[in-house]
């Protein structure tokens, strides 16, 4: 016999089940609203972050042409390491031809002081010389009254007199004339001397930096030079990238960024690594302006067409240290990264950052010009007088 239906049992098991699908809905939904309340409630998100780092250009600091690279990409260097080496012929010319440029002018001081000494000695000649026709012009003259010396002899003696005094006149003059040029200053210090320094100095430091050496520490990306390459100075030849100094660069909606401040927390999931692995930092500063003012090509909102846009302000965000030594990240790398916004203190305009590190600094040019101060102190006494 065939089972009798029910209706009202068919709506009441319905509705059991719709209550049933409703409540586990309701508590799905409050059950998830308790865990956004708890655990990111005070957190601002995005996906529009990536690792950013020093990009660090290595170019030709003078002509030459490449006989020897030593650097590849991916390679990591170290700090002053030896990276591409110039031919030093030019710059080996002319740094010999400032060196007879120096000694030539150490000498021609040498030289100069010599003939102001010289010319001392012939105004004391000279002096000597009309000290006594003097005498001899006051004898003719007291002879000339008794008539033993002629009107000849005392002319003479006057022309004698007068022509030394001109002699003296002009070698004085001559002498001023060296003195000028040499300004009682030493040979060390004359500015002919200083100036074939200067030319020797940059000649030398041309001559040195024909070999290019890694200014900090780090990884070679972008290699372009090769070998029998003919450079100019300023020519790039590769980057360095020190993978110990990079940091995250979240671009946030302008209507998250209000309760963002240096100091606050982070977290960083990076994309090449998935869920994995989880990176802590700290907001260093929000960049004073948005993408679009910084573009090439600004845009121009009094222009009567605009469209409203969210724009989004840039937050530096440095990495932990020890995360990153353990798991280094190479820039350019996509990320999720969140703030924690929970403590709003202080200004959002404020900076946290600290200039350190060896991408703001370098010493390998410190001391390229030791050498050129002793060529230039042995080049000084080899051209003296002994």
């Amino acid at each position: 016999m065939p089972k009798k239906i029910r209706p009202r049992e068919i709506l009441r098991q319905r509705r059991r089940r719709l209550q049933g699908v409703t409540l586990i809905l309701l508590l799905a939904g409050l059950a998830y609203l308790g865990y956004w309340w708890l655990a990111h409630r005070d957190w601002i998100a995005t996906d529009d972050a990536f690792v950013a780092g020093h990009l660090i250009t290595l170019k030709t600091q003078t002509d030459g042409t490449v006989v020897e690279v030593l650097a590849e990409n991916t390679l990591c260097v170290a700090k002053g390491q030896l990276l591409v080496r110039l031919d030093g012929v030019h710059a080996g010319i002319a740094l010999q031809q400032t060196q007879a440029e120096l000694a030539e002018a150490v000498r021609n001081i040498v030289s100069l002081r010599a003939k102001s000494e010289t010319l001392k000695q012939r105004v004391l000649v000279k002096q000597a010389v009309l000290e006594q026709v003097n005498h001899d012009l006051a004898r003719f003259n007291a002879a000339a009254k008794d008539g033993a010396v002629s009107d000849q002899q005392l002319q003479t003696a006057q022309d004698k007199v007068r022509e030394l005094d001109a002699a003296i006149k002009e070698i004085r003059a001559e002498q001023s004339g060296v003195d000028a040029q040499l300004l009682d200053s030493g040979i060390d210090n004359h500015p002919a001397v200083e100036k074939a320094k200067s030319r020797l100095r940059q000649a030398y430091l041309d001559y040195q930096r024909r070999n290019l050496v890694a200014p900090v520490s780090g990884c070679v990306a972008k290699r372009k030079v090769q070998v029998g390459d003919n450079l100019k100075a300023g020519a790039p030849l590769l980057a360095i990238v020190p993978l110990d100094d990079v940091w995250i660069e979240a671009n946030f909606l302008e209507s998250q960024i209000a309760g963002v401040r240096p100091g606050q927390k982070a977290e960083i999931r990076v994309a090449a690594y998935g869920d994995d692995r989880l990176y802590h930092g700290r907001v260093q500063g929000i960049n004073p302006g948005t993408g679009s003012i910084f573009a090439l090509l600004p845009t121009d909102n009094a222009t009567g067409n605009f469209i409203h846009i969210a724009e989004r302000m840039q937050v530096r965000i440095a990495l932990d240290a020890a995360e990153l030594k353990a798991n280094p990240l190479q820039p350019g790398l996509s990320t999720l990264t969140r703030i924690n916004i929970e403590k709003a203190e202080g200004s959002g305009a404020a900076s946290a950052f600290v200039l350190n590190g060896e991408a703001y600094r370098t010493d390998v040019y410190d001391r390229e010009l030791d050498g050129a101060e002793q060529l230039i102190e042995q080049i000084e006494l080899a051209n003296r007088p002994r």
